[in-house]
């Protein structure tokens, strides 16, 4: 049953609520913003402040100093009172005649969900900073939003996700586009302060996080690992590149596109092993984020993630993944349920969302004519929000960076192959 224009589609066990784009001209690109360390603060001032889910009662709290600095945290759960303390470790990093800052991480906890908690970093007595943890059970509300960059776009996407009323970031690839140049890590790390110190982001590797220079720089993602420590040894992973995480009711797996993937690789022993684990009557939902997309009707990128996909969609598909979140591509696309390129609805729905704001502008040369299981297309910034409401059915938007106005151009309910009986074709 289908029909257009604000229009709701059946498709095997999942109800689709769909909208039309209107004719939108595409925006140009916006010039790369570098944030500027504030003109009074020291070399122990913590900058760069980002948090991110350990476990499912701790926090990890990262930042940077020029100089050295206690890698402590105080904090608690009234403002300026701070009953508990903790002590992590610092690190620094080299690439070519850079050198980081201290780079600062510590992990706190048992949190209580659902809190506002208020901390200082390093024992310095200046700014109080604070952050709320998850729920501890549904709804539970994630932003989406790839290849983010640090553009006028981005500033503009920050905002909106800023008033989302989000409880976790997702970014599936693509973060700072440093591109070798480090001070734009830093850079990065100062523009989204505001909202990475507040919630907390978990993040997978995209291409432009390799950062790899023949014979000069012969290590890749040396930046990434060093500045974004996700949880992945908790997961059972012994590397940075992929690991796994919950949150009530959601399972969640960030997968590497740029690491070994083909059957004999450590991330598909772990991958298999991980999906194993998995208690679809704890976590109901099972999401999926890589960055290279596995479908994709876009000239750009096409077919780039094509080995990954052969590789490990039969796992993926086997699990019952509800939805694989891509990025790479310089649009929004989603797809119906799919699996080996023909619709299914026992497959996960397919979403890129690499249009978070990234310096090199818009992908918007789509393929022609357009297959049927691609529902939605259209090159525009922007983000997506996933409001997980009940142990069957989430609610996704897609936001459209409509002149720097947030504008939900695509909408649907997806109802969770766990308690769905699905019959492939």
């Amino acid at each position: 049953m289908a029909f257009r224009g604000g229009c709701i589609v059946v498709l095997g066990f999942s109800i689709f609520l769909l909208s039309v784009s209107s004719e939108y001209v595409r925006p140009r690109p916006r010039k790369t913003l570098r944030i500027l360390p504030e003109k009074d603060q020291d070399k122990q001032t913590p900058q760069q402040v980002h948090i991110s889910l350990v476990g499912n009662d701790r926090m990890r709290i990262s930042w940077i100093t020029d100089d050295e600095s206690t890698p402590s945290v105080e904090y608690g759960t009234s403002s300026g009172i701070y009953d508990a303390s903790a002590t992590g470790n610092t690190s620094t990093y080299s690439y070519v005649l850079y050198k980081s800052g201290q780079i600062h991480d510590v992990i706190i906890g048992p949190l209580k969900p659902e809190t506002v908690y208020f901390y200082r970093c390093g024992g310095f007595s200046g700014k109080e900073y604070s952050f709320k943890t998850p729920p501890s059970k549904l709804p539970i509300k994630f932003v989406v939003v790839g290849d983010l960059g640090q553009t006028g776009w981005t500033k503009t996407t920050l905002q909106h996700i800023e008033n989302s009323g989000y409880d976790m970031l997702l970014l599936p690839g693509d973060l700072s586009y440093a591109d070798s140049i480090q001070s734009l890590w830093d850079s990065f790390g100062r523009l989204i302060e505001p909202l990475a110190s507040q919630r907390p982001w978990m993040v997978t590797q995209g291409n432009h996080e390799i950062e790899k220079i023949f014979l000069i720089a012969p290590d890749s993602f040396k930046a990434y690992k060093a500045r974004w420590h996700m949880p992945f040894e908790e997961s059972g992973s012994d590397s940075n590149l992929f690991y796994s995480f919950e949150v009530p009711s959601v399972h969640v797996l960030m997968l590497g596109s740029y690491t070994d993937f083909d059957q004999g690789s450590a991330q598909y022993q772990w991958l298999q092993s991980d999906l194993a684990k998995v208690d679809r009557k704890r976590t109901p939902w099972l999401l999926a984020f890589i960055h290279a997309p596995w479908y994709n009707t876009n000239s750009a990128h096409q077919g780039e993630g094509e080995d990954m996909r052969k590789a490990m969609e039969e796992l993926l598909y086997g699990a019952r993944v509800d939805v694989v979140f891509a990025g790479h591509v310089h649009a929004y696309e989603r797809f119906a349920q799919v699996y080996n390129n023909q619709p299914n609805n026992c497959g996960p729905v397919h979403i890129t969302i690499g249009d978070g704001g990234n310096k090199e502008g818009l992908a918007n040369k789509f393929l022609d004519p357009k297959p049927g299981w691609s529902l939605f297309r259209e090159a525009s910034f922007g983000h997506g929000q996933l409001q997980v409401a009940n142990e069957t059915h989430a609610l996704w938007t897609w936001h459209r960076n409509d002149d720097d106005e947030s504008v939900v151009a695509d909408r649907l309910w997806l109802t969770g192959l766990a308690h769905t009986i699905c019959v492939p074709h």
